[in-house]
């Protein structure tokens, strides 16, 4: 485990990855290739439905400083520049994307065994000031989410979160969307070995009175091979297995259904991710 809180983005990560991450429903292809010199090349494309998105990106690494160019079918051109650690426990984060002459961002991050803080600014004349911090240690830590737009004076986005961390479970209690949304969720692992665990996120919205609630569990039928399964109480359920058939390449498939109106049609996805 971490010494420290970690970031707000940390809170409840551990449930959404379970029960979210890796799955879709569209065709993804990702290969990356490295040159003599180091540089990473990422070329990704993704079909949906008749929709066709792909984009090239490059990445280059000179001792703390790494850089990433990554060029949309769009044209759109997105650059970012990481300094880790220019003193023990930052990191500096700069980002600007073309044509958007608006899009310019300076963010800094700071770990601390007993805070994580994490701060962002938009490079123009009425920036959105991003702000979020942690207190605490890896087994309780409190934080709070905020962003403020100094060009109308009001708070675009205001949340709090608490996380409770165990060695085999993690739960996690925020209040998201200016206090309309309040969320809890678990992580446990059943069987460190085999991978196996479930978890649980359920949410209520206090302006609509609707409640969202969705199961999820996983298991490694071996080293290489993991399945996952989630439901939510709409009665759409989704499974997926991933296979690691090589070092860091990995071939995901993933299924759909909505078990209240079966005349729709599942859907499927399908991705395919290679490494060298």
């Amino acid at each position: 485990m971490a010494k420290g809180p970690g970031l707000y983005s940390d809170i409840g990560k551990r449930a959404r990855d379970l029960l979210y991450k890796d799955f879709q429903s569209d065709q993804k292809f990702t290969i990356t290739t490295y040159s003599p010199t180091g540089v990473a090349i990422t070329s990704s494309g993704t079909k949906k439905g008749d929709l066709f998105v792909a984009d090239v990106n490059t990445q280059l690494k000179n001792k703390n400083i790494t850089t990433d160019i990554k060029v949309d079918t769009n044209s759109n051109l997105f650059t970012t520049v990481t300094f880790d650690e220019p003193a023990p426990g930052l990191k500096a984060i700069f980002s600007f994307r073309v044509p958007d002459q608006r899009s310019g961002k300076l963010e800094l991050q700071y770990l601390h065994d007993c805070a994580g803080i994490n701060g962002s600014v938009g490079l123009t004349a009425n920036p959105i000031i991003n702000f979020s911090g942690v207190v605490g240690t890896h087994m309780l830590a409190l934080g709070t989410d905020v962003s403020f737009d100094t060009k109308t004076g009001a708070f675009t986005k205001c949340n709090t979160g608490l996380s409770f961390t165990n060695s085999d479970l993690i739960a996690s209690l925020t209040l998201n969307d200016k206090g309309d949304a309040l969320s809890a969720s678990y992580y446990h692992t059943v069987n460190p070995l085999t991978n196996t665990a479930v978890g649980a996120e359920v949410t209520h919205s206090f302006s609509s009175n609707i409640n969202t609630i969705t199961l999820g569990s996983q298991h490694a039928l071996d080293p290489l091979t993991t399945v996952k399964a989630r439901i939510n109480n709409f009665g759409k359920a989704s499974a997926l297995i991933q296979h690691e058939w090589r070092p860091k390449s990995l071939f995901t498939v993933s299924g759909e259904i909505d078990t209240k109106s079966v005349d729709k049609s599942p859907k499927f996805g399908l991705a395919l991710a290679l490494k060298p």
